[in-house]
């Protein structure tokens, strides 16, 4: 596997982005499997996937993530030692990037709820719920009924987070997909097969072919990471 350096070289984003760049990074199995039997994704692949996963957090301005990935995967606020500070320094003054928790029900996981993190909801969800949430998270609102997400991008693009990295889950990959605002996927590959019923890495309404062109790959022990470009005509 590539040093940490390295691998913040290969996975930097585009320079002198002027609006959002959306990142997604899932692990799955050779046969498609995003979660181990336990219904996580965590134990698919292995170090050099920690590796990978502990850059791109560092490299980001903002994690989007779905709250019942959050909750599944017990996401509470980025620690100071689950990012490489060195690398850090080099993209942003701020220590941490914040979790941004995309919850239309408000259901966010209590570790969530703190100073620094942010909630994306819809315009239709608890008003009271929500405002008690405001008081100690940044909410932003975008929508009606469903996740307006230009409008959500925006608002984050408002403050300054335009590197965004989503770490799913598949619903929340699938919406992506389907308002067609992935840039990039980071794919790492881990070398099982699973078998069985598990969630691909996204799910949602089937929407048109996205192209995309594969731009590197990286060989580790029992994996291999690829990255993909959306291509735009």
């Amino acid at each position: 596997m590539l040093s940490t350096e390295e691998i913040a070289s290969r996975y930097a984003y585009p320079p002198e982005l002027t609006k959002p760049w959306v990142r997604v990074n899932f692990v799955s199995t050779i046969d498609g499997a995003a979660q181990d039997p336990s219904g996580v994704s965590g134990g698919l692949g292995g170090p050099d996937d920690t590796a990978i996963f502990a850059v791109l957090r560092s490299l980001a301005d903002v994690i989007l993530v779905g709250a019942g990935t959050a909750r599944a995967e017990g996401y509470g606020p980025v620690r100071h030692s689950e990012i490489h500070a060195e690398v850090r320094a080099q993209v942003s003054s701020t220590a941490t990037p914040p979790i941004a928790v995309v919850s239309r029900g408000l259901e966010v996981p209590a570790k969530l709820v703190a100073p620094g993190q942010l909630l994306i909801t819809a315009r239709s969800s608890d008003p009271d719920k929500r405002a008690s949430l405001a008081r100690t998270m940044d909410v932003i609102v975008a929508g009606e009924h469903e996740i307006d997400w230009p409008n959500a991008l925006a608002q984050l693009a408002e403050r300054g987070l335009i590197r965004v990295l989503c770490e799913g889950g598949p619903h929340l990959h699938g919406d992506l997909i389907k308002a067609d605002l992935v840039d990039e996927l980071c794919l790492n590959v881990a070398t099982v097969l699973l078998g069985g019923e598990s969630a691909r890495i996204a799910r949602g309404d089937a929407g048109t072919p996205r192209p995309m062109r594969l731009a590197d790959t990286v060989t580790g022990e029992n994996l291999l990471a690829t990255r993909w470009l959306r291509e735009r005509f």
